[in-house]
């Protein structure tokens, strides 16, 4: 889909805060209610916008402890990289996995409450998985930048 200097501006505004009202973004963009409504179910219905979410503030649920763990497969065969996929995907506490290229087969992002939570994840989820050789990980100590927003102009 081709987007013009308007749906830009318009997914910009959603992104930076989603509850805006269709008068709001008007008001914002100089068009009218029902173009701004029309635009956005545009932007649905073709996928650019693929859906609309809560962020949670980690330290007020407690969940502030961020860990990077690195995981290298014992193979690469088509089985292992499908059940170790599928497996992880059904673990709560991992927020992000990404196949990888490099020494490294995945890297996951992982939200717990501290390191004791850490290390239970490690011990009795993640590692319980079949065919993971290694695995390494890193602990945040400052987030420095987080956004859920695509630059797209």
């Amino acid at each position: 889909m081709t987007l013009d200097t308007i749906d830009i501006k318009l997914l910009d505004y959603l992104q930076q805060d989603s509850k805006q009202t269709n008068k709001e973004l008007s008001n914002k963009l100089n068009l009218s209610v029902t173009a701004v409504y029309e635009r956005i179910r545009k932007l649905e219905r073709s996928g650019v916008i693929d859906k609309y979410v809560a962020l949670i503030n980690k330290q007020e649920v407690n969940k502030d402890f961020v860990a990077f763990c690195h995981i290298k497969l014992v193979q690469h065969a088509q089985e292992y990289v499908t059940k170790f996929e599928r497996e992880v995907a059904n673990l709560k506490e991992v927020a992000e996995c990404y196949h990888i290229s490099g020494d490294y087969d995945y890297l996951l992002k992982v939200v717990v409450s501290d390191m004791e939570d850490f290390r239970e994840f490690m011990v009795n989820k993640l590692t319980s998985i079949n065919h993971i050789g290694s695995t390494h990980s890193m602990f945040v100590i400052n987030e420095v930048k987080h956004t859920t927003a695509i630059n797209i102009s």
